[in-house]
């Protein structure tokens, strides 16, 4: 089968300010597309010009990147408009059995939406209207773009939040949900554990990561879990006021802001790990959640991240808002219990299984 995938934002920006890197193969979308491709089918990948790595690099699959116009009217960073994306399909739809575009709201979706409807599948991750100048054109795409051209494609959602949320504007929403798709070759997973929490994210203020601080050192102030670490895993602007906080919560001793961190880093760090802690005040599916669980190391988060349900559901942790101490001596004490329905889930997180899945429909 010849498959088509259409992404154009391959990475989160941060005050609409799109990441530099050297290379795009530790995103979540080319490694959905390996996984097309390891189930032998033959797959492209189309992105946004502005998102081109700095460096040259060579793929496994063929990637196009498009260049974007009107960049201060739709900004790269949230709503790319690429017209040369237009031309390609409406050029080279025939080719291609299937097209899988990511998001309801973007310009891809909807161009494959009208000049090849019935081979497209839309792979919804959104459970809220963006809040982008007032929400304002988040709710005329949904309530008219939406309804107009998106009544012959089918929509599969990422999480049953956003299945929740995109069935009320389009009419052909799968009763399946697919995650983020995970390459496990470049996840080990570890039943062996340190006696250590991870946090994975950007150092900014919407990840919350003070509060984390409070509640790990209501559990070190514990006599039996004194000895305990937490490794921060990330980089931002908050990083040097967090530091001094740990020192003013007395528990700098405790805890390792280990920066930026590569994949094969990142895994190990999470593989022994007891836990990866979440206390997010706004997120969408956040993909170190299957990372950790592909790790085989369980979650601890709050109910903001859309896929959190899964948390619970497949007993991969503990999804609870205003966790605490209390939730975390819970996992220390189950980690076991924990850790094993993680490496059972391990293969529905595969890239190849949500390939799979988005083929079926």
């Amino acid at each position: 089968m010849n498959i088509l995938l259409l992404n154009s934002v391959l990475y989160t920006a941060q005050d609409n300010v799109i990441p530099q890197v050297e290379s795009i193969k530790d995103c979540m979308i080319y490694n959905l597309a390996l996984g097309f491709k390891e189930l032998g089918h033959n797959v492209t990948l189309l992105a946004a010009a502005d998102y081109r790595p700095v460096k040259e690099e060579e793929y496994d699959i063929p990637v196009l990147f498009i260049e974007s116009v009107c960049k201060r009217l739709f900004l790269p960073s949230v709503l790319p408009f690429q017209p040369g994306l237009w031309n390609y399909l409406r050029r080279e739809r025939g080719k291609y059995d299937l097209v899988v575009s990511s998001e309801v709201f973007a310009f891809p979706s909807l161009f494959a939406a009208i000049l090849c409807p019935k081979k497209t599948v839309i792979w919804h991750e959104l459970a809220v209207h963006t809040k982008k100048m007032h929400s304002i054109p988040s709710y005329c795409w949904y309530h008219i773009v939406a309804k107009l051209f998106f009544r012959k494609t089918w929509v599969i959602a990422r999480s049953e939040n956003a299945k929740r949320f995109i069935s009320k504007y389009v009419a052909h929403v799968s009763d399946r949900v697919v995650e983020h798709g995970i390459n496990l070759t470049k996840f080990q997973f570890s039943r062996e554990k340190k006696e250590q929490f991870i946090v994975v994210s950007q150092l900014i203020p919407r990840k919350n990561i003070d509060s984390i601080l409070a509640k790990f050192h209501c559990l070190v102030a514990k006599k039996e879990f004194r000895h305990f670490r937490l490794v921060i895993a990330g980089r931002g602007e908050l990083e040097n006021s967090l530091k001094r906080l740990t020192v003013e919560l007395g528990i700098d001793g405790n805890v390792d802001f280990a920066g930026f961190k590569t994949h094969h880093e990142l895994n190990r760090l999470m593989a022994e790990s007891m836990a990866m802690l979440i206390d997010t005040k706004q997120d969408n599916n956040m993909v170190s959640i299957p990372e950790a669980v592909v790790s085989g190391t369980p979650v601890v988060t709050n109910l903001v991240p859309t896929n959190a349900c899964t948390i619970d559901r497949h007993q991969l942790g503990i999804a609870l808002n205003g966790w605490d101490e209390n939730t975390l001596i819970d996992i220390i004490r189950n980690n076991a219990f924990y850790v094993d329905h993680c490496i059972a889930y391990r293969e529905k997180l595969s890239n190849t299984y949500s390939a799979q899945e988005l083929i079926n429909k």
